[in-house]
């Protein structure tokens, strides 16, 4: 094991295998550790992605098991409202994952499983669980919304969604991704994506209710019984946090090292939707194309900027917004006066009035304070 590389990853789901090929085919010496024994597993992802990361990375296609075309949400117990253009797929994340490292390794990254950093010391030395000691030049924090390299540089996310899922057999098939919404799930909304003989269903909460999870999770499963649309049979669980307070800022120096936040360490999953998949992949590979131009560049630090500011183009205005709802349909459950349907649709992504409210709501907002 090399003490010394040049660029140190932590984490290998989506953004930091991205970040790790990026670098490694520039030719610099990478590392990249990851605390799960297996890629990928266990698998704690919904597992549909929006149709546009294929053009992002070819692991998609290979790992896909489901179109999906429409979105249908499910508002208390009111009439589903039908979203006839919503494209996506429902991949085998676990595989996905594995094929990203895959291809890292392949780009010449030095890939270590079920090894963990315990420290970062204030010269930017890091301590794994082997014993080990490694200073980098940069370390690419990808390691998610608990991100040691986020807490080390002061960036850290301060609000989550606590998820909890099952999967079980799909009875019906479907093409759709099944939302619901209603005053009972605290702070998130519940699914159900199907994915070829199997549907994953599922709930995301404020973590003051994460005690209701199960019960609201058992009470969504008996209803797709009682109407013939899945199985009984529980054939796995999964959940784990989500990152819902957007953007924080995604750099800084700790030493010598200049370390840099991607995916769900920096906050770029959607604080309404959950979705993160698309967005790691997106800033895996820009954090890693930063790398390359700050060691490249006698250590630039415009590099880090550049990586900022790219972010905040592709996602600030997406997440202020989604911020800004989450928010506001906070403060009804917060006040015991519990969001109407009307409300409801108002921050969720399928409906106008997610996207006209402009009265609450600041697109210009920085999400990442300096």
């Amino acid at each position: 094991m090399n003490n010394q590389p040049d660029i140190l990853v932590l984490g290998l789901g989506p953004a930091g295998a991205c970040a790790a090929t990026a670098c490694a085919k520039a030719g610099f010496n990478v590392m990249a550790i990851e605390k799960k024994a297996i890629a990928g597993a266990p698998v704690q992802c919904a597992e549909f992605v929006p149709a546009m990361i294929g053009s992002e990375v070819a692991a998609l296609n290979e790992t896909s098991i489901q179109a999906i075309r429409s979105m249908v949400t499910f508002v208390e117990d009111q009439p589903p409202d039908f979203m006839a253009n919503f494209p996506g797929r429902m991949i085998d994340r676990e595989g996905f994952d594995r094929e990203l490292g895959e291809q890292a390794k392949a780009a010449g990254a030095e890939l270590h499983y079920g090894l963990k950093a315990q420290n970062i010391s204030d010269t930017g030395t890091l301590t794994l669980s082997n014993g080990n000691q490694i200073l980098p030049r940069i370390l690419i924090g990808a390691d998610g919304p608990n991100s040691l390299a986020g807490n080390a540089i002061g960036s850290v996310i301060s609000d989550y969604l606590e998820t909890r899922q099952i999967s079980v057999p799909l009875l019906q098939a479907f093409d759709n991704t099944d939302i619901f919404l209603s005053q009972h799930i605290t702070g998130g909304y519940a699914w159900a994506f199907p994915k070829a003989g199997v549907v994953n269903i599922g709930l995301g909460v404020h973590p003051q209710a994460r005690s209701h999870m199960k019960t609201l999770l058992d009470e969504l499963h008996q209803k797709l019984i009682a109407e013939g649309r899945v199985g009984s049979q529980i054939l796995g669980h999964t959940g784990g946090r989500i990152p819902a307070s957007g953007m924080v800022k995604p750099w800084g120096v700790i030493g010598s090292t200049l370390c840099l936040l991607a995916g769900d360490a920096a906050g770029l999953t959607n604080p309404i939707t959950g979705a993160g998949i698309n967005s790691a992949v997106i800033s895996g590979k820009l954090a890693g194309d930063a790398a390359v131009h700050y060691l490249s560049n006698d250590n630039n630090i415009t590099a880090a900027d550049n990586y900022q500011e790219d972010l905040e183009d592709l996602f600030g205005a997406s997440l202020a917004r989604a911020v800004a709802h989450r928010q506001r349909l906070a403060t009804y459950w917060h006040q015991d006066n519990t969001p109407s349907p009307e409300q409801l649709r108002g921050g969720w992504i399928a409906y106008d009035q997610y996207w006209q409210n402009q009265n609450t709501i600041s697109i210009k907002e920085n999400p990442c304070p300096a």
